[in-house]
């Protein structure tokens, strides 16, 4: 296979060049149609390739042509036995690889800080989360993967598990040792399903953490267009076929039913062409980028009150590899918040960043960034350090969350089932129909089917009163909270 070409986007250019006359969405024809202003801003030759899956160009629900060859070519460039294009994100992908494996009932072991698109696959497979907690950073305020020991413990108690969901990196580029874990789930007969959202430059790099498909894991879900160049909403997942844990064709099933028959085909196409790019030049980008964030990293550790972890933090069994393309920032010795300080950077410097929290903010180094646009965020810090350090009170680093509740109803069935709003502050020993996610951690306090406990109640309420952001329910003031009417707890 070359991976020079592009056959999804050289047919593409191909049939735009032909001009045919068409009788078919979309409905702008080529720009003809659409708005005059958004047409001069987008341009026409993406208007051009603003197609549908006509015969020429294949069809991304049974690919046997064009989108099947760039698939193949994208499945080599990954290390992967099938790949599987996404217009719908990686969340479509994280849903796909739970709802592949999961049917009703079946219990999936995932980590508390999961993204929403996994318990809503838990939602529509009805299966049964066992949960296992991350390791918590008492130094950062930030929770790190889970580890191969508590794993361990997780399949001991649940070895009919039907999947392990691991996060691979973690949002802020830390890893635990992924090759023991799919080893571990392995000799269990367990697939190993790897969140990798965060995680597309690492196949290309030697110097960053192993992949998921490096790694012998059975499926990864991976965002290329947050950090490999496509545009927003194009992802992967990769597939290993060789442990013989998952079926492909149920895989391209589920893949189909939860995606558009819409398909961008200007999505597609960026998903072709950073394929190329990563094969062909994705070592030499990891390396320019490895070498922008270590450069900015040591520039924030010589600022007074900032500080951003590297490999000193590694050794454990949760922190046993770091991407350093994540550039973690501690702001709490400057006695300001995150969220202060990503107002501050938006107001002052026109810098915009990748989250906050009360303790930090990110800042995501990738190869769209220059030395330029670094240095401007090194001294916008600078500024903000000569504002605020030794100026007032430092924030005490406390970030404990309370046990995971007892799961008394399957997901689905909880936020399904009949419900009554009840006061929240009287709401101990209800089970919950909605969510309540906390800032920081960022880890779900509370999931359809768990019981309230007053350790949660008390927790979130603490929260709310310092205004920190509480995510989740219906009623945002969290005055109320939906609860279920009655239900018969499962076994």
């Amino acid at each position: 296979m070359n991976q020079h070409e592009t056959p999804l986007f050289t047919a593409l250019k191909k049939h735009a060049a032909g001009n045919p006359v068409q009788f078919h969405i979309p409905g702008h024809k080529k720009g003809l149609g659409t708005d005059a202003e958004f047409r001069e801003f987008i341009g026409d030759n993406a208007l051009s390739i603003d197609l549908i899956n006509i015969a020429p160009l294949d069809d991304l629900h049974q690919p046997t042509g064009v989108i099947l060859e760039a698939q193949k070519l994208a499945a080599q460039a990954f290390g992967a036995d099938y790949t599987y294009f996404s217009v719908q994100g990686t969340s479509n992908a994280i849903m796909t690889m739970i709802l592949s494996v999961c049917s009703e009932g079946d219990k999936i072991i995932v980590p508390r800080n999961i993204h929403k698109s996994v318990m809503s696959a838990i939602i529509f497979s009805g299966a049964k989360p066992v949960f296992v907690s991350p390791v918590q950073d008492e130094n950062l305020g930030i929770d790190h993967g889970i580890t191969t020991s508590s794993l361990e413990r997780a399949l001991r108690r649940h070895p009919d598990a039907k999947g392990v969901l691991v996060i691979n990196p973690t949002y802020f580029g830390v890893v635990a040792d992924l090759r023991s874990i799919v080893d571990l789930a392995h000799s269990y007969g367990v697939p190993v399903l790897v969140d990798e959202a965060h995680g597309v430059l690492i196949h290309f790099h030697e110097d960053l953490p192993v992949s998921a498909m490096q790694a012998g894991a059975d499926m990864a879900a991976t965002s290329v267009h947050k950090l490999g160049g496509s545009m927003t909403q194009s992802s992967v997942l990769n597939l290993n076929a060789k442990t013989g844990l998952v079926n492909p064709q149920r895989v391209q099933t589920i893949i189909s039913m939860l995606t558009t028959t819409s398909t961008s085909y200007i999505l597609l196409a960026s998903l072709d062409t950073s394929r190329r790019n990563l094969a062909l030049n994705g070592h030499e980008m990891a390396s320019r980028t490895i070498a922008l964030s270590n450069y900015a990293r040591e520039a924030i550790n010589n600022i007074d009150g900032l500080y951003s972890f590297g490999k000193e933090i590694l050794g454990t069994e949760a922190t046993f590899n770091l991407d350093p393309t994540k550039l973690n920032i501690h702001v709490r010795h400057l006695g300001i918040t995150g969220y202060e300080t990503e107002n501050w950077l938006r107001q002052k410097y026109n810098i915009e960043v990748e989250l906050s929290d009360m303790y930090n903010i990110l800042c995501l180094i990738t190869p769209g960034d220059t030395q330029e646009s670094v240095d401007k965020l090194i001294s916008a810090l600078r500024v903000l350090s000569a504002i605020h350090y030794s100026k007032g009170e430092i924030y005490e680093l406390k970030v404990q969350v309370p046990e995971i509740p007892q799961l008394a109803l399957i997901p689905r069935d909880a936020f399904y089932a009949d419900t009554q709003v009840v006061p929240f502050r009287e709401s101990a020993g209800y089970i919950i129909a909605e969510f309540i996610y906390v800032y920081p951690p960022g880890i779900p306090i509370l999931l359809p089917g768990e019981v309230i406990t007053q350790d949660n109640i008390d927790y979130i309420i603490d929260h709310v009163e310092i205004g920190l952001p509480v995510k989740g329910p219906e009623d945002r003031s969290i005055n109320f909270v939906k609860v279920i009417v009655e239900a018969e707890p499962i076994s």
